[in-house]
């Protein structure tokens, strides 16, 4: 049986932007979700040529303003809608159910796709551990047993509901009847893996949310791992958003511009 105990978080997709021929006018970031975020921010005042000044009050700096200075100073004011242009997309692996369950409630800004239980043959699936149980410990030992018993018990129906179904319909039917009925019995620890398309005001939002310190373990797990992917990949976005250690011996997600 396969123990999972850390999440896998892989960076599929990211922009491309394609500068308009008709102004004149260049970032000094060469990440596209940078880029047309900054965009977006000039556009609402078409300040495309030198900057007098940033939003907000902020200090004069003579000249362009540098993309980080730029977003930065968004951050700031919380002019949030225009990091809604940058988007990218996520394949996240070695969650459980149970933390799908919670990821998907994330509505607004994100697109799903889940892996089907009903499609899937879940013969040889994978259990994600309970950060909270450790492992050589009596739980641990419950938990297992637990595990291996319903997997178990997923064979032995998925094999009578297979003979029970029989040779009616279509093949592809014929399997999904027989899995979705067996899947009845795997629990919220079983692993799953999804796609996840967000931008970046959704993306900040979730881990703002799911990264505290009141948030699920296993999910606040994902949150940092999600954090660390989008440090490397934009940090003019989302470089203000920091991990910070936890009294359980997890970390934290803070930033100084919550809910932008």
């Amino acid at each position: 049986m396969q123990i999972i105990r850390e999440p896998r978080v892989t960076l599929i997709t990211r922009q491309e932007f394609i500068y308009p021929e008709h102004i004149d006018w260049r970032s000094d970031s060469e990440i596209a979700g940078e880029v047309v975020s900054e965009f977006a921010g000039r556009m609402c005042y078409l300040s495309f040529g030198e900057d007098v000044g940033l939003e907000g009050g902020h200090k004069s700096i003579p000249g362009r303003t540098s993309n980080e200075a730029y977003l930065g100073n968004i951050l700031h004011v919380k002019h949030g809608s225009v990091l809604e242009h940058a988007v990218w997309t996520l394949l996240i692996e070695g969650v459980s159910r149970s933390l799908t369950h919670e990821l998907i409630r994330h509505r607004a800004g994100f697109g799903f796709s889940q892996l089907s239980q009903r499609y899937v043959d879940e013969s040889n699936i994978g259990f994600v551990l309970p950060p909270e149980i450790s492992d050589g410990s009596r739980a641990y030992e419950i938990w297992v047993a637990a595990c291996e018993q319903t997997l178990e018990g997923y064979r032995a129906l998925l094999d009578e509901m297979s003979n029970q179904v029989g040779d009616d319909g279509p093949a592809t039917m014929r399997k999904k009847r027989a899995r979705q009925a067996a899947r009845a019995v795997l629990p919220n620890c079983a692993e799953t893996k999804i796609v996840v398309t967000g931008n970046a005001r959704a993306w900040r939002h979730f881990m703002e949310m799911r990264g505290s310190g009141s948030a699920d373990v296993e999910i606040r797990r994902l949150a940092n791992a999600v954090l660390r992917t989008m440090h490397r990949e934009a940090a003019h976005i989302f470089g203000d958003m920091h991990l910070l250690p936890h009294s359980d011996g997890t970390e934290t997600v803070e930033t100084p511009h919550s809910k932008v």
